[in-house]
Formats: C-alpha cells, structure tokens, sequence
C-alpha cells in the first residue's frame, strides 16, 4: 500500500489523542493470581445485556476461586483459571429489566465468607457496536439541530457505552468505559449517527437498546484489523512497514507550527459560533505522533478486542475516508475485516452494517472517473461479499464543502430499515434501486434493477440524471435516460454502439433514481475497466477538530 495521502493529516484533526506517543504503549496485564473479585469492564450498572441468546460474563478473581454470577432467575458458575481469569454463559434471557447481576467468588477449602459485586438497573435487549472514523465519532450536539436533538434525549430504556480511545501494538483484554443512561445530559458528546440508529430500533421494537461507541477520527480500517488477519495479506502487510516510515519522518516542530495556526483560525470560528450561537468548533489538539492517528492493528488491540465476547446483535460501521489512496484493495480489506472481528468474537456471522460513502467535493461537468466512486463500489462489493451484511446508501446526503455531513438522520434511518427488515424480520423497505443487468439493444442500454419497490422515480425532476455512457473506446459522455416501467433505458446520439453505463460515478454527482419508497440507487457501472488510482486531493476546508479525551466516545 502506498503512505497515507496528504488530505489526511488534515482530517485527522478530527481524532481521540491519547496521552502516550504512539505507536508505543503498554499496560499492566488485567489479570493475576492475587487479585480481587473483577469483572471486565465492559460490564456495569446501567448496561444492556442481549436478549436471546447465550451471554458470556467474565472478569478475574483468585486463582481457583468458584465464581457464581446470577440474574433474573439464573445463576451459572465457573473456576477461574491459573491466571484468575473465569467466564460463564448465561442462557438466553428475555428482553426486560431492571434487573441486578450478581457476581460471587468464594475460594474453595478456604472457609471465607463469598465476595461479591452487584450491577444493579441492568436491561435485556439488543447490543450494537458503533464503529469507523470521524464520521461516525460525529458528536449528536454537532448536528445542525443539535440543540434540540440533546434537549428530546429522554430515552431511559437507551444505554450508551464509549470505548476509551486508546491504541496498543498487542492485544489488550480489558477497557475502562462506562455505561450511561440516555438523557439529555449525557447524550451530547456520543455517536450521533450511533444514537440515531439506536432510537430508531428502540422506537420500532420497542425493547432496550445498548450501544457500544468505538470509533477514532481520520483512521484506516487497518488501524481497525488485527495483525495476523493484515499479515495474511501481502499487500495489507505493507501498512506496517510504511507506518514505520511515517514514524521516521514525523517532525514534531511542523506539527507544532501547524497546531498553532490551526489554534488562531479555530479562535476566530470559535467566536464567530458564539456570537451566533451556534455550536462551538472543536478545539484543535496537539498531535503527538506521525499524522496524529493510530498504525495498523492498534485500535483492534486497544477498542475492539476488550470487547471479545461480549454478547452483540451487529454492528454499523462508517469509515472508508482515510483508506481513499487505495479503493481498488478496500473491498478486500474490509471483507477481511469483517470476518476478523466475527471469528474472534465467536458468535457467528453477527449483523454488519456499512454506511457507503456520501456526496463530496466539486461537480464535474464532464463524466469522469475517481478515487470515491472507487471506495463507494468496493464498500457495496463488500457488503455482498460476506453473509449477514448491509449497506446503507448515502449518495445525497452529502456536502461538498464538508467531509462531516451533517444530515445523520437520514444515514442512520437507512441503517435501522436494513437492520429492521434483515436482522428483525420487519416488512418494510431497506433499500433503494441496485443495478441487477443490462441488455444492448438498437444503440440503446437496458438496465434491469433489483430493490424497485413499487417503481422506479427520477425524484424532485422530470428529468432522470446522472447516468453516462461509453462505446468501446471507453469515453463516457453524459447520457439520456428515462424510466420505463422496472428498467431505464440509457442512450446519447455521441454513441452509436455503446457498451457501458455508468451512474452516479463522481465524488459529488448530480443523480435522482429512487424508487417509490424515495431510497436512491446504489453508484454502479456496468463495466470492469482498470482505472489508475490517482493521489487525493486534500480538502478546501478543514474539518473541526476533536476533543483529547474520550469524552468524545460517550458520556
């Protein structure tokens, strides 16, 4: 792989920073002969256990100490081990609550009365697991209603858990998170498209919701992928060896320079905010390593393996931004990745929900081919590549000024129709048209759709855009097309025989298909033609910062 693009140093002021200088960073082992009665701290009052299915419960105590965890009406036991480590497997509860876990130890022969710990107000329902870059990490106070999103977070049935972020070079088996009532006083710096997407099935399903925040601005699903899955992989390897380089070369001076001005412009738009009183830009932070942002494998190590294996029902996911300089292995990546984080987990092939790549940048006048266009059809390739995954289509939500939309609601409704209609079984629409075929016919392309729903509709528009075509020379022009019935038929007197269509193929392209249910097509092109990756160009305009803390991740 080639060393991360330029763009990114800018996006990754969007980041958690954590006190020690990456990549190095170590901890105390969580586990020990001697130590006292612990559970793993992905477990605490206030959380959401998953409904209907095995639970594992697990901490550290003693050495052979006989640990006994009970709640609603079960109790199971088991031995820690050597190291005092011990798990066990709750049968599948019923969605309910509050409950109290209860967790005992006594050592064997030993005659001292049990030690225990209480969880009180713990709920049974559905688990899900946030998870990506910046997109994703997006605060719900930093939403163009943010004020009022914060001020209707009254949802006590709604759980949130923020992943400390923290990034490690070996896998880590414990974190310090903390589980927190939804409420307008702790909702505001958690996962705004996580939350959305949470009250959503809450409202729809009407049980508990828990969801588990982990993500970091501005990193690579490389970051997000253990070392043995990448060192499968010859050309995903390769990220270790230039992350090394990026360490070489890291100037702390020009960082501190670029912190500085980066400090004075967010003083300016700091004040500008409070003047009008709208949210405050965050403030910029001090990088302390090589473009501020975790290497391969560290945030798997620090943010997804402590979670193993905590009972889930799926996860979402919005990343895809920083790994632009390479689209044509993404597909590949994040397959992998997925099916990572599923075997390790060892639950099956849990829910896996990708939100695609919005609208960005200028609109061509002229069809042409690139990077994003790229990264949008390697993310559906992906979706249709492993079992139990979903992809949520965001071609016009966009902002071409901003790389944080701030429309999450409709990302996050489209993510909760996919996950109601495919994990939960409900009758509704999940998805906008997706190109299934095509047929040549008298200088004319055919398209043929799945997903049509009640019909096909060129939305807000007579007209159907986005759509061009090329003969055998590969030369795209913009094409008429027109819907008729279940297909569109797509043509232009510039081509006489043509071969190929593509749609909605740009980084900011101007495109109208839906069907009925108003859910846009899915980016496609009918043809397989190499493209050279071309290098990225940064953005116009920098994106706010994040805080340096992980208050970003929760409460």
């Amino acid at each position: 792989m080639t060393s991360m693009p330029a763009w990114i140093v800018i996006v990754a002021g969007v980041v958690c920073l954590i006190s020690a200088a990456l990549p190095a960073a170590t901890t105390e082992p969580a586990s020990a002969p001697t130590q006292k009665l612990k559970l793993s701290g992905v477990f605490g009052e206030g959380m959401v256990l998953q409904q209907g299915m095995s639970v594992p419960v697990w901490g550290w105590a003693q050495a052979d100490a006989q640990v006994t965890v009970a709640i609603a009406g079960q109790s199971q036991q088991a031995t820690a081990d050597a190291n005092g480590r011990w798990m066990v497997r709750l049968d599948a509860l019923q969605a309910g609550g509050p409950f109290e876990l209860t967790v005992s130890a006594v050592q064997a022969g030993s005659g001292q009365p049990a030690k225990v710990l209480t969880l009180r107000d713990v709920l049974v329902g559905e688990v899900w697991l946030c998870s990506g870059q910046s997109n994703m990490q997006w605060a719900v106070e930093d939403l163009k209603n943010g004020k009022a999103e914060v001020a209707a977070a009254d949802f006590p049935r709604i759980r949130l858990y923020g992943v400390p972020c923290k990034a490690f070079d070996e896998p880590q088996d414990n974190c310090n998170g903390k589980w927190a009532v939804c409420s307008p006083q702790t909702i505001h710096r958690f996962s705004a498209a996580g939350y959305l997407f949470g009250r959503e099935l809450h409202q729809t399903l009407g049980v508990p919701i828990g969801l588990i925040n982990a993500s970091w601005g501005g990193t690579s699903a490389e970051a997000w992928t253990s070392r043995l899955t990448l060192e499968d992989d010859a050309d995903f390897a390769q990220s270790f060896e230039n992350y090394k380089k990026a360490l070489a070369a890291w100037d702390a001076n020009a960082a501190q320079a670029r912190y500085k001005s980066e400090l004075a412009e967010w003083e300016v738009k700091a004040a500008a905010a409070k003047a009008e009183e709208k949210p405050i830009p965050y403030k910029p932070s001090l990088a302390s390593g090589p473009i501020g942002i975790p290497g391969p494998s560290q945030l798997y190590n620090g943010m997804i393996a402590p979670l193993m294996p905590m009972a889930i029902r799926g996860a979402i996911w919005y990343q895809g931004e920083s790994n632009m300089d390479r689209p044509d292995l993404y597909a590949r990546l994040l397959s992998a990745m997925i099916f990572n984080w599923r075997t390790d987990w060892d639950e099956g092939d849990f829910s896996f929900g990708i939100v695609q790549l919005p609208n960005y940048q200028e609109i061509r006048k002229k069809p042409t081919d690139t990077n994003w266009a790229r990264l949008r059809e390697a993310q559906f390739q992906a979706s249709r590549s492993v079992n139990n995954a979903g992809l949520a289509v965001t071609i016009d939500v966009g902002e071409a000024d901003n790389i944080h939309p701030s429309d999450k609601v409709s990302v996050a409704h489209r993510l909760a129709l996919w996950a109601l209609a495919r994990t939960y079984g409900k009758d509704v629409v999940y998805s906008g048209p997706i190109f299934k075929s095509m047929d040549r016919q008298d200088g004319r392309i055919v398209l043929h759709f799945d997903h049509v729903d009640g019909g096909l509709v060129a939305k807000d528009s007579e007209e159907l855009k986005g759509f061009a075509i090329a003969g055998a020379d590969q030369k795209f022009v913009w094409a008429d097309a027109k819907i008729d019935g279940d297909t569109v038929v797509v043509s232009s007197e510039k081509v006489s025989d043509p071969v190929a269509v593509r749609y909605a193929w740009a980084n900011n392209p101007v495109c109208n298909l839906y069907n009925k249910a108003l859910l846009p097509a899915c980016p496609f092109r009918t043809d397989d033609w190499p493209m050279p990756v071309k290098k990225p160009k940064m953005p116009k305009t920098a994106p706010a910062t994040q805080p340096t803390t992980a208050t970003s991740q929760g409460t």
